[in-house]
């Protein structure tokens, strides 16, 4: 038996979120919390968050366990880029992409 959660449009760069779930990629639910906590970057915080909400929906089916859930699949593909632009010198604009993520998790049972 399989939980997903996904989370849209979060507003970080889909590298920096990837460098964080190679590490967590095929832990246990609660090793992947451990660590994911003692990390200090930004996208840790929002995995944990996207894993517990993978926990929460595999603790609404019926035949899951949820002791015994492990990280089987972290999936970090871009979102839409904001655009927009800075001011240079002599009256020039440089365009600034702010990237967003798209971050699935799939638990699955040992």
């Amino acid at each position: 038996m399989e939980a997903k959660a996904v989370a849209k449009y979060i507003r970080i760069a889909p590298p920096k979120v990837r460098k964080v779930a190679r590490a967590i990629r095929g832990r246990s639910v609660e090793d992947a919390l451990n660590l994911l906590g003692c990390m200090p970057q930004r996208s840790a915080k929002i995995l944990g968050k996207v894993i517990r909400s993978a926990v929460a929906n595999a603790d609404q089916e019926p035949g899951i366990d949820v002791d015994s859930l492990s990280v089987s699949n972290i999936i970090v593909n871009q979102g839409p880029s904001l655009k927009r632009f800075r001011a240079r010198a002599m009256g020039r604009a440089t365009r600034i992409l702010k990237r967003t993520s798209h971050i699935s998790v799939v638990l699955a049972e040992r």
